[in-house]
């Protein structure tokens, strides 16, 4: 397949991010395998996370990632030829089902597909319940996941906050790819999504720990608020905690949606009841020309 597109694409982004100085920390290169189809599952937090996830698999591999994306980005003048060129999958909301079948067909062709399975950015920048397309995608074509997460990227462009490039220069961004999980341990699509976001969330938290905090006076509008900071609580937090309730102390684990309760059960059990099988994964939208929202209609 030619790639007169996506290789200068590439080019740009990296040039970007090098005129940006941003610290792109990268961990997890021996996850990336060198052949052969996956799915790449992606935590969304940013417009730039498009961009960012190709990264580590490039530099490492030289390989691209096939992105799911919401079909009217690649009916756009500006973004469509980007899109097309790039060899990206439209997912069209009348017709998932020709959309996951693409996807399909890309895995079983060795290629890299990336899913977001959020299907937009929160501005908790904390994880949101999981689209089950992934885990059937990966199932489907019998390839594995590769959970990757991306942590500061929301410092520099995201959702609801003015765009200030210069602000972002010197922002350090975490992108940690994890082990890939094997088809087999995905064969029900509840239970399969609900160990992709226990996988996620645990790499999410492990990020969220290192990552330097804002010193003292600094902005923190970026860190989670159980972590101490001035995001929006993620609605489990805000459910469980009255007016008149001391403010949560930061933990040392990623809680999964839907854990208020006071009975715990395990993670696997909590996000197994927030996936709904039927649903189909979201893809991601190109921010190579103009950024905008990201929400995928399902693809199936």
């Amino acid at each position: 397949m030619a790639e007169y597109v996506y290789r200068p694409v590439i080019s740009v982004a990296l040039g970007l991010f090098r005129a940006l100085d941003l610290k792109l920390d990268v961990r997890g290169r021996e996850n990336i395998p060198a052949t052969g189809g996956a799915v790449v599952l992606i935590n969304h937090i940013s417009y730039l996370d498009f961009a960012l996830a190709g990264v580590p698999f490039w530099r490492e591999r030289k390989r691209m990632v096939r992105f799911m994306a919401k079909k009217p980005t690649f009916e756009s003048k500006v973004t469509g030829p980007l899109m097309r060129g790039m060899h990206h999958i439209p997912v069209d909301r009348a017709a998932g089902a020709g959309s996951l079948k693409v996807a399909i067909e890309a895995l079983r062709a060795g290629e890299l597909v990336g899913v977001f399975p959020e299907a937009t950015i929160h501005p908790h920048y904390c994880l949101a319940p999981f689209k089950s397309g992934a885990a059937r995608m990966a199932r489907e074509a019998d390839v594995p996941v590769i959970p990757l997460v991306i942590w500061g990227s929301q410092r520099i462009m995201t959702k609801g906050q003015p765009r200030n490039l210069r602000k972002a220069r010197h922002t350090p961004v975490s992108l940690t790819v994890g082990a890939p999980i094997p088809p087999a341990e995905l064969a029900d699509p509840a239970a399969g999504t609900a160990l992709l976001f226990d996988a996620m969330s645990k790499l999410l938290d492990e990020d969220q720990h290192r990552y330097p905090p804002p010193a003292p006076g600094e902005p923190d509008w970026w860190q989670p608020a159980h972590l101490g900071g001035s995001a929006p609580p993620r609605p489990q937090d805000a459910a469980s905690t009255r007016p008149d309730d001391p403010a949560p102390a930061a933990s040392t684990a990623h809680p999964l949606p839907d854990q208020a309760s006071p009975e715990r059960a395990s993670p696997v059990q909590v996000a197994a009841k927030q996936v709904p099988a039927e649903q189909a994964p979201a893809g991601a939208e190109s921010t190579a020309a103009a950024p905008t929202e990201q929400t995928t209609p399902p693809a199936a």
